[in-house]
């Protein structure tokens, strides 16, 4: 027999589960969450259930629309281009260098912004003066027009591309964790804190970090959004992914000579970029309104 509960007890959820209540109110957030954890199994799992590989030609089936056209067919679901590849087979194979990549270069760079940041936030003085004026200069050039400028010393290819974008990227991590830290330190409960005999290290972890997580959330969407485009943009610039790799940019580049002809060559893989930067907005913005009453 269960125990009869005589008092009512109230159940205080934790500061998790008020950010998850808070953040799944919000329809249009979760919606980008389901559209994000779609695209992490088709980066996984993409190559191993396209029905074609990424390069194999069909001279039979040139330009094919997609097979809601009276002239497409179903087996290949999303046409093909000018040289006979099945559009959906490549977008697939391509989630993972567009996506996938973006994921990689975006945690490379918070781990390195997230050290530089978390160390010169902590600095006072002339150190820390320098290191602001440098970030801010750095952040007065593009992160698109840095990407190029890398891959324009260090060569066109995926692999220059991940420096390029790794490189443009990190100075916004330093330079917005830099200002959180730094401005979380002149706080009066950092002062209580070092009063009651916390170190600079307890004083950073427990203190200064619970209020910074935000900030590093929120950039954090806002970094792979703009490494997805700068990666799509490079190769459909031709400087970084090159023909006949799958990538998203370079698809868009190699279709524009069939635009008028076969429009889905371009749409459909635009359409890929379109969605996964949508989706990544749509879970910042409700990430950051899940956050604010909790640190309110």
């Amino acid at each position: 027999m269960p125990p009869v509960k005589i008092y009512q007890e109230d159940q205080i959820a934790s500061p998790m589960m008020r950010v998850w209540q808070n953040f799944s109110a919000n329809p249009f957030a979760l919606a980008g969450l389901w559209t994000i954890a779609f695209l992490l199994l088709l980066t996984l799992f993409g190559p191993l259930i396209a029905p074609f590989a990424p390069e194999a030609q069909d001279p039979r089936a040139l330009l094919l629309p997609p097979s809601w056209d009276p002239s497409g067919t179903v087996s290949h679901f999303l046409g093909t281009d000018d040289l006979g590849r099945d559009i959906f087979s490549r977008l697939l194979h391509g989630a993972h260098l567009t996506f996938g990549m973006a994921l990689m270069i975006v945690g490379t760079a918070l781990f390195t912004g997230f050290i530089i940041g978390s160390l010169s936030g902590m600095m006072r003085g002339l150190k820390s003066s320098i290191l602001g004026h440098l970030l801010d200069a750095l952040l007065s050039i593009p992160s698109l027009l840095m990407a190029i400028l890398v891959v324009a010393v260090m060569g066109p290819g995926l692999e220059n591309v991940f420096w390029a974008v790794g490189i443009a990227l990190t100075p916004q991590f330093v330079r917005s964790i830099h200002q959180s830290v730094h401005e979380e330190l002149q706080k009066e409960y950092v002062t209580a804190a070092r009063l009651d005999g916390a170190n600079s290290i307890q004083i950073f972890w427990y203190v200064i970090m619970p209020n910074v997580w935000e900030v590093v959330i929120i950039q954090t969407t806002l970094a792979i959004s703009a490494a997805i485009l700068d990666i799509a943009a490079l190769g459909f610039l031709s400087l970084g992914a090159q023909a006949p790799s799958p990538e998203w940019g370079a698809m868009v580049a190699q279709g524009m000579d069939n635009l008028l002809t076969a429009p889905w060559t371009v749409t459909i893989p635009g359409l890929a970029i379109l969605f996964s930067v949508l989706a990544i907005n749509l879970v910042g913005d409700g990430l950051r309104s899940a956050l604010a009453p909790i640190r309110n």
